[in-house]
């Protein structure tokens, strides 16, 4: 004789019923859709904090993965008389760590530190484990109204599959660009939810106590709405922890976050994602550095591009000479440009230089337009109605991907000024490949003059070489030098030009007999300039010999092993 059974699920299929197959499949594509969310700010969070960007990624992605799998073992435990509000619990359960979890992570790395990736896992691996218990958990529910194996199966992994797609789509174009990653958590949450609540109102005769399931929602309804309500202050507070001074500004662009400092004497310090780019103490140090040894051994100085730089610091330096007819600034991130441009701390410290009526800025350029633009003569009264300063150049803006701009615009410059952040991922160490500096020499006129910023030549050495052995690779020459900036310690640039007119003894003898500069400057000196050219004893020996590609991105290894060595994690 056959033993008794009590699971619904090996009875015979109920009549085929449209209403709840539409909301299981509704359900299943909320899943899949806000899983892929759940998984993407996860991931955009962990790298945006501990830097390593493909690291993160592939990790976050995996062990969440997994962790569906293991969630796809548990629910065999799960009776069938109970499918119905475990699953119900569960979404609830995922709303409040998929909607919570980000804001959880950023207290977390902020008061506890060395805690956090414990923290990051942990919450990854439920998030897994709780999206792959529910798959199966509405096949079984399914099971009801599906004649057989193979039609609830489509059902189910198709609805998962197509709400994967939408989810990844709407979080790339929509939730990335136009909100905070706490304020696309909590509108995952809500999402997820709502969908909770239309389940159980859908199944609710087939439930236990449908009863606790609302009140349950009900509690993480009001908890999403005060996060709702408090996610700037909660988000800020976590964040003020990370810095010495006081939170300014704090935005999250499409490309990076942008947050603005001030001292108790007034400084205003800038950091990308936890990066500082400049202190405003000792900002003129480094600019000074950066343009004026290039600009007073260039033969010419008629066009100048300045790739990097929105924050309109080098450009100010540039504006110093009389001979400048023209300059283009590239840089990727129109919120930097904006800042540069109308934020009060900025224009103080740049002097305006990006407010003048003769700037004129593109973002969003497409690459066939380059050339166009490039054309354009910049002329009369600018968007902010000031009257043209007729003894400044016209300067372009474009917002536009520095690598793709020298890859793909027409024309030559005089004096390349780059001003890259440092090689800390993946995404930035193509600005540092052999294949960038191939194309930056296309750019370069025959006489023509860059510099390149290039990290610490003492806390990161390697990284520094690689810089070098990298433009050479590509019939560049270049000439290292440094000067100690304060706010980063000892740093480093390297100057060039074409191998077959700037020669590295050309470049070393121009720059050794520099003289007086002809720009106002704050703190350099053609003696300084000399002086900069003078290592100590074996500083710029090594036994690396590796340079830098597009497919070996080996600048970002010595980086980030100058980065783990400098903290006393190697």
């Amino acid at each position: 004789m056959k033993p008794a059974s009590n699971s619904t699920a090996s009875e015979k299929p109920e009549p085929s019923s449209t209403a709840p197959t539409l909301v299981i499949g509704l359900v299943m594509f909320v899943m899949g859709g806000c899983g892929m969310a759940y998984e993407y700010t996860l991931s955009k969070l962990a790298s945006d904090i501990l830097g390593n960007s493909v690291q993160q990624w592939a990790i976050v992605i995996a062990v969440m993965l997994f962790c569906m799998g293991l969630g796809a073992e548990i629910q065999r435990y799960i009776s069938d008389e109970k499918v119905v509000d475990v699953l119900a619990y569960s979404q609830i359960a995922l709303a409040v760590l998929g909607g919570f979890g980000p804001l959880a992570m950023l207290h977390i790395f902020s008061a506890l530190p060395s805690h956090f990736i414990l923290t990051q896992y942990a919450l990854v691996s439920a998030i897994g484990i709780l999206v792959g218990f529910e798959i199966p958990l509405l096949t079984r529910i399914n099971e009801q109204f599906s004649d057989d194996v193979r039609s609830n199966l489509a059902r189910i992994l198709k609805m998962d599959y197509i709400g994967a797609l939408i989810g990844a789509l709407v979080w790339v174009f929509l939730l990335f660009r136009y909100f905070s990653m706490v304020q696309t958590s909590l509108l995952l949450a809500l999402t997820t939810l709502l969908s909770a609540l239309l389940f159980i109102l859908t199944f609710r005769k087939r439930s236990g106590n449908s009863g606790r399931v609302y009140a349950a929602a009900g509690i993480v309804a009001v908890l999403i709405g005060l996060g709702f309500a408090f996610e700037k202050d909660w988000t800020e507070s976590a964040e003020q922890r990370l810095y010495r001074d006081r939170i300014i500004f704090s935005e999250t662009s499409k490309y990076q976050h942008v947050v603005l400092t001030e001292s108790r004497d007034g400084s205003v310090s800038c950091y990308i994602n936890g990066h500082l780019q400049f202190d405003g103490r000792d900002e003129h140090i480094y600019h000074e550095m950066l343009v004026h040894p290039a600009m007073s051994i260039a033969p010419r100085r008629d066009r100048v591009l300045i790739l990097g730089g929105g924050d309109g610091l080098a450009l100010r330096e540039v504006l110093k000479y009389d001979d400048v007819q023209s300059v283009t600034l590239v840089d990727l991130d129109p919120v930097m440009t904006e800042l540069a441009t109308n934020n009060e701390h900025f224009t103080r410290l740049n002097k305006g230089s990006l407010r003048d009526a003769r700037v004129k800025t593109v973002e969003n350029l497409a690459l066939e337009n380059t050339a166009a633009l490039l054309e354009i003569e910049v002329s009369g009264r600018g968007a902010l109605g000031q009257p043209v300063e007729q003894n400044l150049p016209p300067v372009t803006v474009l917002n536009l991907d520095a690598a793709a701009f020298v890859a793909q615009a027409p024309g030559r410059y005089d004096v390349v000024i780059i001003d890259f952040p440092d090689p800390n991922s993946v995404e930035l160490a193509k600005l540092y490949s052999q294949h960038f500096y191939g194309f930056l020499r296309s750019k370069l006129s025959a006489d023509g003059i860059f510099v390149q910023q290039s990290t610490s030549p003492y806390h990161a050495k390697e990284a520094f070489l690689c810089i070098g052995r990298t433009i050479t690779s590509a019939g560049l020459a270049a000439v290292p030098y440094h000067e100690n900036v304060p706010s980063f310690g000892e740093w480093g640039w390297w100057i060039g030009g074409s191998d077959t007119i700037q020669g590295e003894a050309k470049l070393r003898d121009s720059l050794a007999k520099i003289p007086d500069l002809t720009a106002e400057t704050r703190y350099l000196t053609p003696e300084i300039v000399r002086a900069s050219l003078q290592f100590g004893k074996s500083q710029l020996e090594t036994q690396q010999t590796e340079i830098s590609t597009i497919t070996h991105p080996r600048i970002y290894n010595y980086y980030l092993e100058a980065w783990k060595r400098t903290r006393g994690i190697l």
